[in-house]
């Protein structure tokens, strides 16, 4: 039997999505046929300001994750992410020049104008 997976429910303290990213990602996780699926949002290195975004659509949580539930959505954040992630907010847009998912980041000191990468 495998081993139960541990992870904490955090709130939309750490991060919280707009309506419009909420509805986006609900239809997204339904397409792949997995409406019960959650958005992985990670912070990894690299970009030009040395932290970037990476966001996966997942089955769920994974070991010590963050769960936040927001517009109806999982999202799931590692801890050390956590760190950097917190007081997020997450919008879509259709816009064709900047369009797609965008991070709102308090904690960021320095933006790329990508928005994709930021120092903190």
């Amino acid at each position: 039997m495998p081993d139960e997976i541990k992870y904490k429910i955090g709130n939309e303290k750490l991060v919280k999505l707009t309506e419009k990213a909420g509805t986006k990602l609900s239809s997204l996780l339904t397409k792949q046929g997995r409406p019960q699926g959650a958005l992985r949002v990670a912070v990894i290195g690299g970009g030009c300001s040395g932290l970037q975004y990476k966001m996966d659509l997942v089955d769920g949580p994974a070991n010590r994750d963050i769960m936040v539930e927001s517009q109806n959505v999982r999202v799931v954040v590692d801890p050390k992410s956590a760190l950097f992630v917190s007081g997020s907010l997450l919008d879509f847009s259709e816009d064709l020049q900047k369009g797609g998912f965008k991070v709102t980041n308090p904690n960021a000191v320095a933006h790329c104008s990508c928005g994709e990468s930021f120092a903190a």
